[in-house]
C-alpha cells in the first residue's frame, strides 16, 4: 500500500536527482576561478553534493527499495542528458561514479536508519563522497593534464562539508514528512 503522496515524492526525487548531476557535469568543467582556486576547485563540487541530500531525503522517505529505483532512474536520465549536454567521457565517469556511489550511500544509510538521525546521513555521505570523487575524477580527468588529483582532494574536502552543512535541512525536512513504514512497504 502506498501513500498517496509516494509517487510525486518518487517523481520529484528522480527529477532534483537528473538535475543536480546534470549541472553538476557541465559545471564540473569550468575551473572555479575566484581567489586563484583554478588548480583546486570547480563549480561542480558545489552542485553535486545535493544528491546524497536527496538520496538521503528519499531513503528516508520512501525506503531502501524504491531510492535505489530513483537511483537508477536518475542515472539514466542524467547520463543520457549528460552525453549531450556535457561531454561522453565526462558522461561515462559521472555515471559511473554516481551508481557506485549512491547505492553505497542508500546501503549505508539503510543499515544505519534506527540510529540518531544524523548519523545516517553523515556516515554514508563520508563513506560514499569518497567512493564517487575517485572513481570519478580519475575516469573523467586522468591523462588529461588538468589538475585532476588537486580537484578530487579539495571536491572531496566540499563533500564534506556539505554534508555535514546539509544534516540542517535534512533535520527540518525529516520532520515535516512522513517517514518510510516496513510495513506500508511490505502490504
Amino acid at each position: 500500500m502506498l501513500l498517496k503522496s509516494e509517487p510525486r515524492a518518487f517523481a520529484l526525487a528522480v527529477f532534483v536527482m537528473c538535475a543536480t548531476v546534470l549541472a553538476a557535469n557541465i559545471l564540473v568543467q569550468h575551473p572555479f576561478t575566484p581567489f586563484g582556486l583554478q588548480d583546486w576547485l570547480t563549480f561542480g563540487a558545489f552542485t553535486y553534493p545535493f544528491t546524497f541530500l536527496v538520496n538521503d531525503l528519499s531513503n528516508r522517505r520512501l525506503g531502501l527499495a524504491r531510492t535505489r529505483r530513483v537511483i537508477y532512474a536518475g542515472f539514466a536520465l542524467a547520463v543520457a542528458l549528460s552525453a549531450v549536454l556535457a561531454t561522453p567521457r565526462i558522461a561515462l565517469a559521472s555515471g559511473s561514479a554516481f551508481l557506485a556511489a549512491q547505492l553505497l550511500d542508500a546501503t549505508v544509510f539503510d543499515r544505519l536508519r534506527a540510529r540518531a538521525w544524523w548519523l545516517p546521513p553523515l556516515a554514508s555521505g563520508v563513506v560514499s563522497s569518497a567512493l564517487d570523487t575517485a572513481i570519478f575524477f580519475s575516469l573523467a580527468f586522468a591523462g588529461t593534464g588538468l589538475p585532476w588529483a588537486n580537484w578530487a582532494v579539495v571536491d572531496y574536502l566540499v563533500k564534506l562539508a556539505m554534508v555535514a552543512l546539509f544534516l540542517v535541512p535534512y533535520r527540518w525536512l525529516i520532520a515535516r514528512m512522513p517517514a518510510f513504514s516496513a510495513r506500508m512497504a511490505r502490504a
